[in-house]
């Protein structure tokens, strides 16, 4: 899995978006997170499946999710937000289903 990264949550465009991090490397990804784990708090952590899209042959997909995630700096006790619309797409790999690609938390407006 990759993950194209826009700059901020109204660049829809993506002619800008940026990789912040390559395929998918679980010592990497999980460094990069325990970082976030040791230095912030999770207030609160909703997530809101909005759709759910499925090819007709059976072996795509794709979900739609409003998120809305709140951390707070442990030392700073500065608070920031993850809050958005995000699209995960899905292939069936087998028996399973592997995740290919997943957007950043976009703002469409929506309340």
């Amino acid at each position: 899995m990759v993950w194209p990264w826009p700059p901020d949550a109204r660049s829809h465009d993506p002619v800008m978006w940026v990789f912040r991090a390559g395929r998918y490397n679980y010592e990497r990804w999980r460094a990069n997170r325990q970082e976030l784990f040791d230095t912030h708090e999770l207030v609160h952590n909703r997530r809101e499946i909005v759709r759910v899209v499925l090819t007709e042959e059976g072996d795509g997909a794709f979900a739609v999710v409003d998120v809305d995630t709140l951390w707070r700096d442990r030392r700073a006790g500065h608070d920031f937000r993850w809050r958005g619309r995000a699209c995960k797409v899905y292939s069936k790999a087998g028996d399973g289903w592997k995740m290919t690609m997943h957007t950043r938390l976009f703002d469409y407006g929506q309340s």
